[in-house]
């Protein structure tokens, strides 16, 4: 076995360095790197089981400065025959089929909407909880957060004060895609940067709000930028207070870019899936504070997931009731309750219906 001290490094739980991984990813046989990152995955989760989970993702609007180049779904304020702002009726319709389909949680993105103020957001939030007072909220990417904060002359931790007053439970890790300045000026433009993500983390992490971590890799990225970005990941983890929850579990998936700007502007290359199990076995391998890691099915097809969980992943994350933004950009995936339960028994596991913290739930 090759980059024997490297493996030895990894199995004990040391940092490796960002050339450590590059050297991983780029000199380790396959075999070698998915059969290293499973034996890491059974040291934190012991048993053969998979978790899985039902929620909806909810696009409160698409009217968004960010500008982000892999977006089909986004529109200017302008746009007015495009842009939309959810009402109470379709936030009722939608709580009520994620109900009778067995979920609980919503989970609610938009964009960076630029005259909607901390007010909109409370409200929005206030309004679910009075639709459905036990419905958890996983709300509001990072960038959203901080682009809040700007508009409505708060720090990041009154912002997420009164979120969480209002009915806000965890946030989730979204609008991170690649935490490399040089690649967010491309790709997102007018999107916060990436200390400003990490910021925001952090305050949640002080505050106790339990989040998750992403990334979008397989675009303008460099391998040691991916490595960078997990490197910082395992960082801000670390600085989160004793019993505070952190980053709960990571996810990460392969850009698209069909019909997107980024597509038309750059040749962004199909990625096999060898190279996805590899990135879900790096995650491993390097986010040795992070207790789970996502297989990502939407993206990359349930066989591929499969294998993931065999490279190091121990979560297929939710059935994804509604996916608006990844969807119209080329994924095309679907599964419900029954194909998410025989895809993972398939794989030779038992399947857990989770909540949002990883505690098991029950239908």
């Amino acid at each position: 076995m090759q980059n024997n001290a490297l493996f030895t490094k990894a199995l004990a739980g040391d940092n490796l360095t960002c050339s450590e991984g590059v050297k991983l990813f780029n000199h380790t046989p396959v075999r070698e790197i998915l059969a290293l990152a499973d034996k890491i995955r059974y040291k934190f989760n012991p048993c053969k089981k998979v978790s899985w989970q039902i929620d909806r993702n909810v696009n409160y609007t698409n009217i968004c400065i960010s500008g982000c180049l892999f977006c089909n779904f986004h529109c200017t304020i302008s746009q007015k025959e495009r842009g939309y702002a959810i009402t109470t009726d379709e936030l009722r319709n939608k709580i009520e089929e994620l109900r009778n389909l067995g979920g609980d949680q919503l989970l609610l993105q938009g964009g960076l909407h630029p005259l909607y103020d901390i007010t909109y957001y409370e409200n929005l939030l206030k309004e679910i909880k009075s639709i459905d007072p036990l419905i958890k909220l996983n709300a509001f990417g990072p960038p959203e957060v901080a682009h809040i904060a700007r508009l409505s002359k708060l720090t990041i931790k009154e912002t997420l004060s009164r979120l969480v007053a209002a009915g806000l439970d965890t946030l989730p890790g979204a609008g991170a895609e690649i935490l490399s300045d040089r690649v967010r000026k491309i790709l997102s433009p007018g999107k916060p940067d990436s200390k400003q993500w990490a910021d925001v983390m952090r305050e949640a992490h002080r505050m106790g709000i339990g989040t998750t971590a992403t990334m979008v890799y397989g675009h303008i990225e460099t391998i040691e930028e991916r490595m960078e970005h997990l490197i910082l990941l395992r960082d801000i983890q670390t600085e989160k207070p004793d019993g505070a929850p952190g980053f709960r579990a990571f996810i990460c998936w392969p850009m698209q870019s069909t019909g997107t700007k980024l597509g038309g502007n750059f040749k962004i290359e199909p990625l096999n899936p060898v190279e996805h199990l590899k990135m879900v076995a790096l995650s491993r391998i390097i986010l040795n504070n992070i207790p789970h890691i996502q297989a990502s099915w939407l993206t990359i097809g349930r066989e591929t997931a499969q294998l993931a969980l065999h490279a190091g992943a121990d979560d297929m994350g939710s059935i994804m009731i509604e996916e608006n933004v990844v969807s119209s950009a080329g994924a095309k995936n679907s599964m419900d309750s029954l194909k998410m339960q025989q895809t993972i028994r398939e794989a030779g596991f038992e399947p857990w219906l989770r909540n949002q913290d990883y505690s098991p739930r029950h239908l």
